[in-house]
């Protein structure tokens, strides 16, 4: 595992083949993860630890909001006045936002949100809008979830 002059990571085929052990089940025992890369469990282990403080992976525990009581999902684009950053930070202090990207486009900045009820929701959007720099938002509520993956692979 290198650095790159960019700031990204270079993975060498068997920290990539970690990840994919670990991103088929984030549970798997680095003494079996270690017998499909050739490693002991204690390269692994170190490894996987390297992985970690690298920032280039996480090791967490999904939910499904639905099962925890948010009854409404949803993607809310902003479209905002002045720096973005500002915004964003306070927009990912919310406790309901679980996803927070700058982008370019229609919107300056998109945010999951997970709610309990329509009315939470309601409260929430205001709760956004009035953030400073805010100017406008447009709401996509979720209806059906289609696919949601976390195992896009390496590189």
């Amino acid at each position: 595992m290198t650095k790159h002059d960019r700031g990204t990571t270079h993975l060498d085929d068997v920290s990539k083949a970690i990840i994919e052990q670990l991103q088929q089940d984030g549970r798997r025992s680095y003494a079996a993860i270690g017998k499909v890369v050739g490693l002991s469990e204690a390269a692994v282990r170190q490894r996987v630890q390297r992985l970690l403080d690298a920032g280039v992976m996480q090791i967490v525990g999904v939910t499904d909001p639905r099962e925890l009581g948010f009854a409404r999902q949803a993607m809310v684009g902003l479209r905002c006045t002045g720096p973005l950053e500002p915004v964003a930070d306070a927009l990912a202090d919310l406790d309901e936002i679980d996803y927070v990207v700058v982008t370019a486009g229609s919107f300056d900045v998109l945010v999951e949100v997970v709610a309990e009820s329509d009315e939470h929701l309601l409260a929430l959007l205001g709760r956004i809008r009035s953030v400073p720099g805010v100017v406008g938002t447009e709401t996509f509520t979720y209806l059906h979830l289609r696919k949601q993956t976390y195992a896009w692979g390496v590189r």
